[in-house]
């Protein structure tokens, strides 16, 4: 295969390049950072992507760049590699593409150089490999509906939970009515309260941030 791989560790980037290189794949583009990914992305056009999830641009800018490749070529095999599970970046990623083609590991996971490999050539064959703890984390996430929202969100849910109005959280933030009103809308949708559903849905979002919150 043709891969490309982002790490801006160089030590660890020459390391997975030897690697990949003794098991005869071609690394046709090695970065340090999510906008060199970007761009030898497109210009190479690799068969697979490897990138570690936290690189100089930000905490998650390796997940994120994943996640903006899969979402321009949905084909596009991508295994990440982190320190840390990042499960809002990681569920965005599975969502693209129908999650085939994608892995996402732990550092401390990749336990031997054949299994590494072996988990490289699964997802650019169009596998899925993910990480026990990757995937406890998502199931996590998915039971609890709070999860879903934003940080904004969730400073919005929390005013509201303290029985602020619209127009006293869009104070108490310093935003727009206009701003506070589109993030109310969203955690509705996000904890699946639609409009025609029993209740006051005010009230039902603040009893689901109680659940997660307890």
């Amino acid at each position: 295969m043709r891969v490309t791989v982002a790490e801006d560790s160089v030590l660890v980037r020459d390391g997975i390049v030897g690697v990949l290189t003794r098991f005869s794949h071609t690394v046709v583009g090695a970065v340090g950072d999510a906008p060199a990914l970007l761009a030898a992305v497109r210009a190479d056009r690799p068969d697979l992507v490897l990138t570690d999830v936290r690189m100089p641009a930000g905490p998650e800018s390796g997940l994120r760049a994943a996640v903006e490749l899969r979402r321009a070529d949905p084909g596009l095999p991508v295994l990440v590699l982190s320190q840390v599970v990042a499960p809002v970046a990681a569920e965005e990623l599975l969502d693209t593409g129908d999650g085939a083609g994608i892995g996402y590991l732990l550092k401390d996971r990749v336990a031997d150089v054949a299994g590494f490999v072996a988990a490289v050539e699964r997802v650019g064959a169009g596998g899925t490999v993910l990480d026990p703890e990757v995937v406890a984390r998502l199931v996590r996430r998915r039971r609890d509906p709070v999860a879903r929202l934003s940080p904004r969100e969730r400073e919005v849910l929390d005013l509201m939970a303290q029985g602020l109005s619209n127009a006293e959280v869009a104070a108490a933030l310093v935003v727009s009515d206009a701003a506070v009103n589109k993030h109310v809308r969203s955690v509705f949708t996000k904890l699946d309260l639609p409009a025609d559903v029993p209740g006051h849905r005010r009230v039902l979002a603040v009893l689901a941030w109680l659940r997660s919150a307890g």
